[in-house]
């Protein structure tokens, strides 16, 4: 088993025997969903605030707009979870060097890959998702939605490809579920849900959606994939890969803490870590 080193969630890579325009959504399908400049998604949770992926804006050197409902939305802080860990380059070096990722699954699967990002003003044009606060994911049907990288099971997705394409939505079963991660498995059909994908590469932080009372919460975000074989070779998002996701209920605490602490703090610098 070895990790794509590039992570987080596409435009979903879907069944190879399924249109693609069955999987195409149009934007106002989800109009929570946050672009981050350049790739990567987050999640509108409150009227200013965003959750996402830390890795998704670590690598920035700002972030100071992100685009809600084809709106650019002024960035006033982000905030990373304390116990988030940057990949060491050392890493993705060996990795590169012998296709084996074993060691960048292990630094992955014990880091906190979570962050909030706090607007300069409240968002009043689009309603916020609800988190998911229970316990209940393990065997739950998931709804899956990005713009990234996509491509099919049979093949994965082209490395090379944009990561930035059309809205999509896919479904998975969460066959995972531990302290920090909610993960499931592409299966190959006929044994795959009907409109079956997973996430892509490009586009850290998207949602993975749960239905509960009759509406939809955010269980959890986009964050690394398990792929088989040579780590240098294998195309991410084939038949039999792997996808781990934040688990939002664990965060929950730490996520409105950050945001009553936040609420009356000095501005920061967009972007500033």
């Amino acid at each position: 088993m070895c990790l794509t080193l590039s992570c987080g969630a596409g435009a979903v890579v879907i069944r190879d025997d399924i249109d693609d325009a069955d999987y195409r959504v149009a934007a106002t399908e989800f109009p929570a969903l946050a672009d981050l400049p350049g790739e990567g998604h987050g999640v509108l949770i409150a009227p200013q605030w965003v959750l996402t992926a830390a890795h998704a804006v670590s690598w920035q050197e700002h972030v100071d707009r992100v685009v809600i409902a084809g709106t650019p939305r002024r960035v006033e802080r982000v905030v990373l979870h304390p116990g988030f860990k940057r990949l060491p380059q050392a890493l993705v070096d060996r990795a590169l060097a012998n296709g084996d990722g074993n060691e960048i699954v292990a630094f992955l699967s014990a880091s906190d890959d979570v962050a909030l990002v706090k607007l300069a003003e409240p968002i009043v044009d689009v309603a916020p998702v609800a988190l998911y606060r229970g316990q209940g994911e393990l065997g739950k049907t998931v709804e899956i939605l990005g713009k990234g990288a996509t491509g099919t099971g049979a093949r994965g997705h082209d490395l090379d490809g944009s990561h930035r394409t059309e809205l999509r939505r896919a479904r998975n079963r969460i066959d995972r579920a531990d302290a920090r991660w909610l993960c499931y498995t592409f299966d190959r059909p006929p044994a795959a849900l009907p409109l079956e994908g997973m996430a892509g590469n490009g586009d850290s932080g998207g949602p993975v959606l749960m239905r509960g009372l009759g509406r939809w919460r955010l269980a959890g975000l986009a964050s690394w994939k398990i792929v088989q074989g040579d780590v240098r070779t294998t195309r991410p998002g084939q038949y039999g890969h792997s996808s781990c996701n934040v688990r939002v209920s664990r965060y929950v605490g730490w996520i409105d803490r950050a945001m009553s602490a936040a609420a009356d703090a000095k501005p920061e610098v967009a972007g500033s870590r």
